[in-house]
């Protein structure tokens, strides 16, 4: 039964059973398990694109500081977030893409924002040195994602982990980022 103020398609889905196998590429929306109320079902809406990608982005921010903190082998950082059930609700193939390829190419990356910043990299906070390196990551090696789009989600990263104006920080770095490895893209 759903509780006063809670919608049923925004309810977490159960983790798997003991015993049972979850492939690292299997999803689970809240369609797979729908909540039973006195024998009726209700609808249940999975996470749009858009709410899994911003995920997925979280996800890997927290993959990179760790990684940046403690040095972890991409696999055995993946198998480790691979524990959380709620990396069931995000696009792994992104997830991936992502931290390994930040991981393979992690010193490219710094090198690229490096001269943009207004202090040494060793001086940068933690949590912004990984979120400016997906930012980077995403803008240097997914064309297919909007310039736009990979500097706001890098922005909403910073709002949500950064310090107070962090955010300001980040767009002015990756913005300046942009001009330099996509001259031909517009900015809005």
């Amino acid at each position: 039964m759903t509780r006063l103020g809670e919608v049923p398609w925004e309810t977490a889905p159960e983790p798997p059973e003991e015993g049972t196998q979850v492939t690292p590429d299997e999803t689970v929306s809240a369609a797979a398990a729908p909540e039973k109320s006195g024998g009726r079902h209700y609808p249940t809406r999975p996470p749009s694109n858009k709410k899994r990608w911003r995920w997925t982005r979280e996800r890997a921010v927290q993959a990179l500081y760790q990684q940046l903190m403690n040095f972890t082998p991409p696999d055995q950082l993946e198998a480790q977030f691979l524990e959380d059930p709620f990396m069931l609700k995000v696009d792994l193939a992104l997830f991936r893409h992502i931290v390994r390829g930040v991981s393979e190419n992690g010193s490219q990356i710094d090198a690229s924002f490096a001269p943009l910043l207004d202090r040494p990299l060793a001086e940068l906070d933690p949590i912004e040195h990984a979120i400016l390196r997906l930012g980077a990551f995403e803008l240097m090696e997914s064309p297919d994602i909007p310039r736009a789009v990979a500097i706001n989600e890098a922005v909403e990263m910073a709002k949500l982990y950064g310090a107070t104006d962090g955010h300001r920080y980040i767009n002015g770095v990756l913005d300046k980022l942009a001009d330099r490895v996509r001259p031909h893209e517009p900015r809005r």
